[in-house]
């Protein structure tokens, strides 16, 4: 087998990946919970309820610089879902997704998979999702046992069980190592009209391999609220319908802290969805208080906005916080834009952890009420859901019940608004295809459901069947029988050499991308003082006139019917950049926090400063100095702020006053070069008034180019984009630079 390693500064080699896959076999199964960390402290901060840390690298939030890039991991697994339809650039997507906090990798499966009668072979792209494979399988599983390595802690692989070929991918995924499985009979019967007999008889052999593979479930009850047309009036139904499945699953085998139930708030703003969604909360995990939580934001009113996902997702995780929750999804704006895009996936798990952990130790403050309105809806929703159960008893079981449209009516049960989806007991996709097992039926394996009749033949295999036959492939790997390919045009293998020239570490071609390798996407954002339909046909015009091909709205909102509109587009920017001829500018040298203060305290020091020349401009200079901004002023520098449209000579004169250890001029205005005359004329003062030697001088602006600040006399220039930070490492190096020399006489 391939001995390569991931590289923190090379992209993953998805060809490695792809090598020698027939011999690749899992080094673990089963799913992995986090641990609650022994110590419950990160950087400057002490938690209460994080779990262990990352033991590799990981990407923090993006204001943890300020903390010392510090990264504390929350309880709950968090999710990321995947579904771009190229397994292989979804394993790029892994390895973000990773270093980001996500340990459980979901991989969507694609549209009408559920109604394949048998395993897919090879690596076909997919619609929707991703053609769940025996080889997208096992070269996921064999990427992620390297990022596994990369970021130090286990990391679950998910698909979906279910459909009519559920036991065959139950098998499948049981021998390639997935770690987690959506599997609900209802589900199938439900939304993907299987015949309901089949799909529960199929469910005991996928549930009974389940149990084996150690995997945890996730139900599918959250489709009922996503699916009715008043999603907050199902929260009875969900409730069924979870216990139907975790009752069934239980009683197959399926160990209970393996159970969870997929949990969906019901409703969304401008509802007073909290107020609305806490009680539903609150009465599922009293109910179900033996099984885990697997809480997943609302999408059933999710739009296009990122703002808009971003906060429903947010105020579904404050119920999450509330209650519990053991898995935390994450679903993005993706869902209302159908286009699945690398960033958004990141982004949902920073606003996971980055939600988790500022609402960390809120219920040490803070407690449910055990009086009023919470308890007293939570007890309402648990009485119509017992009723909903006795009715289905009533009507002769599930079966019936269905039958009957019991399921995903809109109606608040007991109500009935005679919505619900209807599906025969004997229709549907695989109806007649159940049978009664021979007397003489032997199933030689393991996990398998019901009696195995092999006791005829060795009375000691009835605890271990496949026994009788040396193993079968769960624990004999060697057997499985691994097919590479069967589509010659439609495989990983043609895709990957289409983008060859921009894949591995000696590529030199770059495009832009969101969904595939190079595949030129780009999202554009703009704003035009028009009605929506003007600023959707200007904004597709603009991005045309722009060159970007195959231009489409995704996302619009409206700032006021006749004032202006929002409009995102994406297109396709399909042209090559040569790395080879960018440009590249170095990192800027920036000290610490706590070194730059270290050396202010060590010799204090005087900064004179101000916007020189008949310039106006105040904002940069003040957001380099001011303490508000994060300027120079709060490592402890003393700062002389002169103002705008201040002389030169002025300048130079106060630095002289104050014995300034640092002059600092910012000049914005650039016509006729004036911005640079202006940095000659204040060395040239202050040469001739016998100070340019002992004061380090600085310009700074939007237009001034740092070598050409040097060119004309100053000791360091700085542009757009420059921080406090910048200035003081500069000065606090130069001066050392200048004690180390013997040329500062201070």
């Amino acid at each position: 087998m391939s001995e390569y390693k991931l590289e923190m500064d090379q992209p993953i080699d998805v060809e490695e990946i792809l090598q020698d896959l027939e011999n690749y076999h899992p080094r673990r199964r089963g799913w992995t919970w986090r641990e609650k960390a022994e110590v419950q402290e990160a950087g400057p901060f002490h938690y209460h309820e994080i779990s262990k840390p990352m033991a590799g690298s990981s990407v923090g939030l993006m204001t943890a610089h300020y903390f010392d890039n510090i990264d504390p991991q929350p309880m709950p697994t968090i999710t990321t879902e995947i579904a771009s339809g190229r397994f292989e650039d979804d394993i790029r997507r892994m390895r973000m997704a990773a270093h980001h906090g996500a340990d459980h990798i979901m991989v969507i499966r694609t549209a009408g998979q559920s109604h394949f009668d048998g395993l897919i072979e090879g690596t076909p792209q997919g619609i929707g999702g991703v053609p769940i494979t025996r080889k997208q399988v096992r070269a996921q599983r064999k990427a992620l046992d390297l990022i596994e390595d990369e970021v130090g802690r286990p990391i679950n692989y998910h698909s979906y069980v279910s459909g009519v070929a559920g036991p065959e991918v139950a098998v499948m995924f049981a021998e390639e190592g997935v770690n987690g499985v959506h599997q609900d009979p209802q589900y199938n019967v439900i939304y993907r009209n299987i015949n309901m007999i089949r799909s529960f008889v199929d469910a005991c052999e996928s549930k009974k391999i389940i149990a084996w593979g150690g995997m945890a479930q996730i139900d599918g009850a959250h489709n009922a609220n996503a699916t009715a047309r008043e999603a907050w009036k199902v929260m009875p139904e969900l409730m069924v319908q979870h216990a139907i499945n975790a009752a069934f699953s239980a009683s197959v085998g399926i160990d209970k802290k393996n159970i969870c139930l997929s949990t969906v708030p019901p409703t969304a703003t401008p509802a007073p969805c909290v107020y609305m969604d806490l009680p539903y909360a609150v009465a599922l995990r009293d109910l179900f208080s033996e099984y885990r939580m697997r809480a997943q934001m609302n999408t059933k009113y999710v739009e296009s906005s990122t703002r808009d996902a971003t906060v429903t997702h947010v105020l579904n995780m404050l119920i999450s916080k509330l209650t519990s929750a053991d898995i935390q999804s994450t679903i993005t704006p993706d869902e209302g834009r159908n286009v699945p895009w690398h960033i958004y996936n990141i982004e949902a798990c920073d606003t996971a952890k980055q939600t988790l952990l500022g609402l960390d130790g809120l219920m040490e403050m803070v407690e449910l009420k055990k009086d009023g309105p919470l308890p007293e809806k939570a007890r309402e929703l648990k009485e119509r859901a017992v009723l909903f159960f006795e009715e289905i008893l009533a009507a002769g079981g599930y079966f019936n019940a269905v039958e009957q449209g019991f399921f995903v009516d809109s109606g608040l049960y007991p109500e009935r608004s005679g919505d619900g989806i209807c599906r025969e007991i004997a229709g549907g996709v695989g109806a007649g295809t159940v049978f009664k097992r021979e007397a003489d039926y032997m199933a030689p394996v393991t996990a398998h459901y019901g009696y195995n009749n092999v006791a005829q033949y060795d009375p000691a295999a009835v605890e271990d069947p496949a026994s009788l036959i040396g193993g079968c492939t769960l624990e004999r790997p060697e057997k499985i029988v691994y097919i590479d390919e069967l589509d010659q045009e439609d495989n990983v293998n043609v895709r990957m050499a289409e983008t060859e020239q921009y894949r591995g570490a000696g590529h030199h071609l770059i495009r832009p991308e969101m969904e595939w390798l190079a595949d030129g996407t780009v999202m554009l954002t703009l704003f035009f003082p028009a009605s929506k339909k003007v600023a959707e046909a200007a904004a597709l015009e603009a991005a045309r006139r722009m060159g970007l091909g195959d231009p489409e709205v995704i996302s619009r909102e409206i700032m006021q019917q006749s004032e202006g509109t929002r409009v995102e587009v994406k297109g396709k920017f399909l042209e090559d950049i040569d790395l080879d001829s960018l440009v590249i500018p170095e990192e800027p040298d920036v000290m610490t926090d706590e070194e730059i203060r270290a050396d202010i305290e060590r010799k204090p020091m005087t900064v004179v400063c101000g916007t020189v020349g008949d310039d106006e401009h105040s904002v940069g200079l003040r957001e380099i100095i001011d303490i508000k901004h994060g300027g120079i002023e709060k490592y402890g520098i003393k700062v002389h702020y002169l103002g705008t449209s201040v002389p030169v000579e002025k300048l130079v004169n106060a630095a002289v006053e104050l014995d300034a250890d640092v002059i600092m001029a910012s000049t914005i205005i650039s016509h006729d070069d004036i911005h640079y005359k202006n940095i000659a004329s204040i060395d040239r003062l202050a040469r001739e008034m016998g100070i340019r030697d002992r004061v380090i001088f600085i310009a700074g602006g939007t237009q001034i180019t740092p070598e050409l600040a040097v060119e004309n006399g100053a000791d360091a220039g700085f542009g757009r984009g420059t921080k406090g930070i910048h200035d003081a490492t500069f000065m606090v190096k130069r001066r050392r630079e200048l004690e180390a020399a013997g040329k500062w006489p201070r």
